[in-house]
């Protein structure tokens, strides 16, 4: 177990990603989200690995990276904070319904992170949507990703 990984999990527009922001500046190790950049990535070469496309697809790129991050946070010392953990994969999933296949939940028990998880909850005051969020403010307080 890396009991010096940490992980900030939550629903979209809780503000993650700004906690993170601030505690890089601050010299701690994070490791930024995923998804985004992803979205970013299909969007610019036409893919369909989106979560409004292909979920699955979006899904395995997710665990990709995810797996390649934690492998090279492992270099690190002290605290490593994580944008979304390998096991927020299986919540996506789940959360749209579809089946987590046994290749994503073998690898969210491998890749193992501290027992304290840092969840931030629905904040209605900064939730905002843009190109890449696409969510409502309904499905962002249930946690649909």
């Amino acid at each position: 177990m890396s009991d010096h990984f940490f992980v900030v999990t939550g629903g979209p527009g809780a503000g993650k990603t700004s906690l993170i922001t601030e505690l890089a500046r601050r010299g701690f190790h994070t490791i930024p989200e995923s998804g985004r950049a992803i979205i970013r990535e299909e969007m610019a070469r036409g893919g369909d690995a989106l979560p409004w496309a292909d979920r699955v697809a979006y899904a395995e790129r997710m665990l990709e990276r995810d797996l390649r991050a934690y492998e090279d946070a492992q270099a690190l010392s002290g605290p490593v904070i994580f944008d979304r953990g390998i096991p927020d994969i299986m919540g996506y999933l789940t959360l749209c319904g579809l089946p987590v296949p046994p290749h994503i939940a073998a690898a969210a028990k491998a890749a193992r992170y501290n027992v304290r998880v840092f969840l931030t909850p629905y904040w209605d005051e900064i939730f905002t949507q843009d190109i890449e969020r696409k969510q409502t403010e309904i499905c962002a307080e249930v946690g649909d990703a």
